[in-house]
């Protein structure tokens, strides 16, 4: 990232910031913008809502979270990691994939009224802090969640992309890839086909002049004339290779000329059956760790090393998905790769992320026809792409060399989700690691420490047994409270039997904490197994 001569000083989402560094926030806006716009509609379409929906939530995220949360990086708006939520929300509220247009827009009142409540949830945890307990959850059982949420994306928008509409579980489907070969709309086929060339290709680009435009919106630029010329959107059929094919609006994007005419108000009367319980927990729950992962993972990278506030981060998230959900949007989280992009093209503050949702304003209100234009195997193309992001080799590869028992975990949750759904998947993760924990001989919250005083400013934390994803709060309130009082802290593993790799990189990033602030953190290990 390129930093002028004003980045000495860290930059603040204040007033002053505002006005200091309004040319690289809008600059930065303007880009994510093109990023966003088609991720936005895609994810739309896939989760079975109208395509505005997520135009709504990127709105609502830029126009009004900016001001609540104090990230300062962070992007906020629908991810692809919900589009399995939400279609199973709106599928078990009866949602038939455009057979029944009544049915269609029923189940999606009632999947608002879900996401209202969810959106109420994530404030009640935000006021409390109450997010410190997503920390209970193990970190294998969450990539292994984001990795079947892959898995699931690509086998839903894979037919997609190759212009058919068949049904099924997500592994009858991947079973059916070979075949949706075969039997692909040609002239649809040939759109998706070239959309995943263009932005795998983007990749390989190294000219930066070449990079102007980012990957998603440079595949429309190619793409929507595509379609156009081979007419995809005229009513009608073709024949190739002896067999007839159908075309028409269909496959193509549709929103409204006039957006006030897409803003719908939920429904309720779902929110206390078993289905509106259910997915009213995967919303708030899902999402919550979905955010609170992105937002960390962004501050990670923030050029001047600020951090979020996680609980007001979530508050902000929680609002601005109640009202969101309340006109017809997603639900929305700080979304990582629109983070990143947003780093990358050289924002300085928050505003840049409510430039990026103005601009989506100004693009469905002013140019809702050219948007029409868009094909829908464009969208799938990168949903595909997204998917496999999320369940490449590499994730698996990553996960394995952090320890078997992590794997285990991470494998089981994928394993668990594809054969039940999300929260049972996760739950089996979670339960995996409780096993393998108290195969260790652990137990599941109690933190056996001895704290062991050396004189006024010293002290010593001596752990036993096994420390693993459920320890790590209370160890983490010793750290704080010793780092509070400016002492001098040796963490004792010595005598442990088991030290999760995930709570040793908690202890990492902790001992460059004390060191940044002139205070020392040592570890003192010896015989420690740390999941190998």
């Amino acid at each position: 990232m390129n930093m002028s001569s004003d980045s000495t000083e860290t930059p603040k989402g204040n007033l002053k910031g505002f006005k200091t560094h309004f040319k690289h926030d809008i600059l930065s806006g303007f880009l994510v913008f093109l990023i966003a716009l088609p991720l936005c509609l895609g994810i739309s379409l896939a989760s079975g809502y109208p395509a505005v929906a997520g135009i709504f939530t990127a709105i609502i995220g830029g126009l009004f979270a900016t001001f609540i949360s104090n990230s300062e990086l962070t992007i906020k708006g629908p991810a692809a990691g919900l589009i399995v939520i939400a279609l199973g929300c709106v599928q078990d509220f009866g949602f038939t994939g455009g057979e029944d247009p009544a049915k269609d827009f029923q189940a999606y009142r009632l999947a608002l009224g879900v996401g209202v409540v969810a959106g109420v949830y994530q404030i009640i945890l935000g006021l409390f802090r109450a997010g410190i307990f997503i920390k209970l959850v193990p970190q294998a059982a969450i990539h292994g969640l984001l990795a079947s949420i892959g898995i699931i994306i690509i086998s839903k928008q894979f037919p997609v992309l190759m212009g058919l509409n068949p049904q099924g579980s997500p592994l009858e489907l991947l079973a059916g890839m070979p075949s949706f070969l075969i039997n692909m709309n040609p002239k649809v086929g040939i759109i998706g086909i070239i959309g995943i060339i263009i932005v795998l290709g983007y990749g390989y680009v190294k000219n930066p002049k070449f990079k102007v435009i980012p990957a998603p919106m440079l595949m429309l630029f190619i793409t929507v004339p595509l379609g156009i010329f081979l007419a995809i959107g005229v009513e009608g059929s073709y024949t190739f290779n002896n067999q007839t094919y159908e075309l028409g609006k269909n496959f193509l994007v549709n929103v409204p000329g006039n957006l006030l005419n897409a803003v719908t108000f939920p429904d309720f009367s779902g929110i206390t059956t078993e289905t509106g319980i259910k997915y009213t927990l995967l919303f708030a729950i899902i999402g919550t760790l979905e955010g609170i992962l992105s937002a960390k993972a962004i501050d990670g990278i923030d050029p001047w090393d600020r951090k979020t506030n996680l609980d007001r981060d979530l508050l902000a998230t929680g609002t601005a998905n109640t009202l969101s959900a309340f006109i017809g949007g997603l639900p929305m989280i700080s979304e990582i790769v629109r983070s990143k992009a947003n780093i990358d093209n050289g924002a300085r503050t928050r505003f840049a992320n409510f430039y990026h949702g103005m601009f989506l304003l100004l693009c469905v209100a002013l140019i809702p026809k050219v948007i029409n234009l868009i094909p829908l195997a464009a969208l799938a193309a990168l949903l595909v792409i997204t998917g496999y992001r999320l369940a490449s080799p590499h994730e698996f590869v990553s996960v394995y060399r952090e320890g078997k028992d992590q794997f285990i975990v991470f494998v089981s949750t994928i394993f668990g989700v594809l054969a039940t759904d999300l929260l049972k998947g996760l739950l089996i993760g979670i339960g995996i690691k409780i096993i393998l924990h108290f195969i260790r001989g652990g137990s599941i919250f109690r933190l056996n420490a001895k704290i062991i005083p050396a004189g006024d400013q010293s002290v010593t934390i001596s752990l036993r047994g096994s420390i693993v994803f459920s320890s790590w709060i209370p160890l983490q309130k010793h750290l704080q409270r010793f780092f509070k009082d400016g002492k001098r802290v040796t963490l004792d593993i010595t005598e442990t039997k088991f030290v999760d790799r995930r709570v040793m990189s908690k202890v990492d990033e902790w001992v460059n904490k004390f060191k940044e602030n002139g205070l020392d953190l040592s570890v003192r290990a010896r015989t420690t197994s740390i999941d190998e």
